[in-house]
C-alpha cells in the first residue's frame, strides 16, 4: 500500500512538473512579457495538488513508512530528489514573485490576488509534503536493523 501511494504521489508530482515548467521557461526566456495560464492549466495544477495532498495525508494517517530492505546509496537518492522536488517549487515561486514584483503598483483584484495565492501556497505545501514522505523513505532505507 505504501508503494501504491508513494508512487501516486510521484505522478502527481511529475504532472505537475509537465504542465507547469514549459510556462516556467516561457517566463525566465521571455522576461518582461506577459504569461498567463489557461483556466484548464490552473485546473490540472490545482487537480496535481489535490492529488498530492490526498496520497500524501492518506499514507500519514493509515500506512506507516517500512523500508523493505536498507540501503545507503538508494537513501541518498531519495533524499537527494526529496531536497530537488521542493527546489522546483522555490524556483517557481521566486520566478511568480518577480516576474509580477514590477506590476505592484497596480494591484490585481482582491479576488483574483487570494486565488492566485491560495493556488501557489497550495502546490508549494504539496509539494513540501512530497519532500517530507521521501525524507521519511530515505531515513527508513538508511536505518540499520537493531541487534
Amino acid at each position: 500500500m505504501y508503494a501504491m501511494l508513494l508512487a501516486g504521489q510521484t505522478a502527481a508530482a511529475s504532472a505537475l512538473f509537465w504542465i507547469v515548467f514549459p510556462w516556467f521557461r516561457k517566463v525566465i526566456t521571455h522576461i518582461g512579457e506577459k504569461h498567463e495560464l489557461q483556466l484548464s492549466q490552473h485546473i490540472a495544477i490545482m487537480a496535481c495538488a489535490a492529488l498530492l495532498h490526498g496520497f500524501y495525508w492518506s499514507r500519514l494517517r493509515w500506512v506507516p513508512v517500512v523500508a523493505p530492505f536498507q540501503n545507503v546509496v538508494l537513501a541518498h537518492l531519495c533524499s537527494f530528489w526529496s531536497r530537488v522536488s521542493f527546489f522546483f517549487g522555490g524556483a517557481l515561486f521566486s520566478t511568480l514573485f518577480f516576474r509580477h514584483l514590477p506590476e505592484l503598483d497596480a494591484l490585481p483584484s482582491f479576488g483574483r490576488f487570494a486565488l492566485g495565492l491560495f493556488e501557489i501556497v497550495t502546490v508549494l505545501f504539496a509539494l513540501f509534503c512530497y519532500s517530507q514522505d521521501l525524507e521519511r523513505l530515505a531515513k527508513a532505507l538508511e536505518e540499520q536493523p537493531r541487534r
